[in-house]
């Protein structure tokens, strides 16, 4: 009987069955400690000296090791931009809907007749959708549909699996709750055109916060 969750129950695959955790390599009989000072080549650990995952995966911002070590290659920045945009068209047009639907895409003040494009009602919503879409999406798979189509995939810095509920949560929080209320597509600009300069992670503000990175999955 399988032990998976059954589907929309929302959980989470245990951490050990998580495909995506990175799994130290198999002992190499014979040929000393893989990680100790003598490898299967006697030059040191094949991995450039030390655990590269640390005690369960290490500190990643100043553990010893490389926590990408056993990863798939960081995202490229351009491609991440893209997925963005697609998944903020998709959830865009929802709750554009949905404003539309509930009227409360506008407002007017009656003494001097001026039009807000976006009220307090409209900016829950927004807020509600995209840290809904993506807390539930990428805590479950790593991936929104941006994602999936470009072959990127959300994971955790310290061993790669894929982020919690509340590993997802905080990072969208710090990601959509200025874009909704006060800062629009410039604080997007912000969070997510960091990981262009970042290094050595290719992190977005919202990422160095939740300790993820975007890897590419193909």
């Amino acid at each position: 009987m399988s032990s998976e969750p059954p589907p929309g129950s929302g959980q989470q695959p245990p951490e050990d069955d998580d495909p995506f955790r990175k799994q130290p390599p198999p002992p190499s009989y014979g040929a000393g400690d893989p990680y100790g000072s003598s490898g299967p080549t006697g030059g040191g650990s094949p991995y450039g000296g030390g655990a590269p995952y640390g005690a369960g995966g290490g500190d990643p911002y100043g553990g010893a090791g490389d926590p990408l070590s056993g990863m798939p290659p960081l995202a490229d920045s351009g491609r991440r931009v893209l997925a963005r945009i697609i998944d903020m068209i998709l959830v865009g047009v929802v709750a554009w809907l949905l404003t539309w639907g509930f009227n409360v895409n506008e407002y007017d003040i009656d003494n001097d007749d001026i039009e807000y494009g976006r009220s307090l009602g409209q900016s829950l919503i927004v807020a509600v959708l995209y840290i809904a879409y993506d807390t539930i999406l990428i805590s479950r798979t790593g991936q929104t549909l941006g994602k999936t189509w470009l072959k990127l995939r959300v994971a955790n810095l310290d061993n790669g699996a894929t982020p919690s509920v509340q590993t997802t949560l905080v990072r969208s929080l710090v990601l959509w709750i200025p874009f909704a209320f006060c800062c629009a597509c410039v604080w997007t600009a912000i969070a997510g055109g960091w990981s262009f300069f970042d290094k050595p992670y290719k992190q977005g503000l919202h990422d160095k916060v939740a300790k993820t990175v975007v890897v590419s999955t193909g």
